[in-house]
């Protein structure tokens, strides 16, 4: 009579490397400090579980790879079946140099699967997906404010080249009245072409406009939730903060208690300096190259807002 026995590898740990991409994920695992195998496989976390399930049957596995477009999806699909995975910022992974020049996706997901195995990488705050869609919301305030100054500029770049001066009752006017766009629309350039492409540069930021009201009625509807009132309501009573930036602190940092101390925060929003020390030589190369994009500018405007509301400040601000 043959006999088969099932193979096992309880309590044996697996470190999963994954370069994702778009169309595919290239994949690394190791194992008691060696490289098993590495290869390309559809983005589907669920058939990824399946093959390790197959290959390596009941092991510990453990899962990372780098934040990126690809969001926490693949994350959350993990935990969900009880895989330990972490997302890692692909600055803080520790590369050769020669993994810089001769990069690829098999030299990543090895890079990976290695520095997981070395305990040498630690994984980002993963927000829940609630906090993280409001976040995207915030997010999706800032780049539309963005296009809306693109397209002020490229009409007012418009103007130039046709030789037309804004009135000064209109000059240095930030927010663009009804008034100016009535001005704007019955201007009457050189040719047919001239007014078809100014107004059609009117009408897309009309457009934008129209985006942006209903973008930040969408969040003031979103910050009376019950869980989120409180927190704004404090973060309003701070000098030089208003609605949008508290909103945008809010939904960046989601959670202080991440943050073992302000120094970290600090770290995060990137009002930190850069310094290169060597010995007793320290060379400092002004604020930090990493920042959290939505959070620096903001900050750092409110706080010459608040110079100017608080006596207080502005008190010690003249001391410095």
């Amino acid at each position: 009579m043959n006999t088969t026995q099932k193979i096992s590898f309880s309590d044996s740990h697996f470190f999963i490397g994954i370069d994702a991409h778009l169309r595919n994920w290239r994949v690394t695992i190791r194992f008691n400090g060696l490289e098993l195998k590495t290869f390309s496989m559809n983005p589907a976390p669920l058939e990824l579980l399946s093959y390790l399930q197959k290959h390596y049957p009941d092991g510990i596995y453990h899962i990372v790879y780098e934040a990126g477009f690809c969001g926490f999806w693949a994350l959350r699909v993990f935990r969900q079946n009880k895989i330990d995975c972490i997302v890692v910022n692909p600055a803080d992974v520790p590369t050769s140099n020669k993994e810089k020049t001769d990069k690829n996706d098999p030299v990543d997901s090895r890079k990976l699967a290695r520095e997981l195995e070395n305990k040498s990488l630690r994984g980002i705050y993963i927000p829940d997906l609630g906090y993280e869609e409001l976040r995207a919301l915030m997010r999706l305030r800032y780049r539309t404010v963005q296009s809306q100054t693109r397209i002020k500029n490229r009409i007012k770049g418009f103007l130039h080249t046709q030789g037309i001066a804004i009135p000064l009752q209109f000059s240095g006017n930030a927010r663009w009245s009804h008034a100016f766009i009535l001005w704007l629309e019955q201007l009457q350039p050189f040719t047919s072409a001239g007014k078809f492409t100014l107004l059609n540069m009117i009408t897309q930021l009309k457009q934008i406009r129209e985006h942006h009201k209903n973008i930040l009625k969408q969040l003031r509807s979103e910050a009376r939730h019950p869980n989120i009132t409180p927190v704004m309501n404090v973060l309003q009573g701070i000098p030089g903060i208003a609605f949008i930036t508290a909103m945008s602190f809010y939904t960046e940092i989601i959670d202080m208690k991440r943050f073992a101390n302000d120094d970290q925060l600090a770290n995060f929003v990137g009002l930190v300096p850069s310094i290169h020390a060597s010995g007793e030589n320290i060379y400092s190369n002004g604020i930090s190259f990493r920042h959290n994009k939505f959070l620096r500018g903001l900050i750092i405007e409110s706080a010459w807002t608040a110079v100017k509301e608080d006596p207080a400040l502005s008190q010690i601000q003249r001391t410095l």
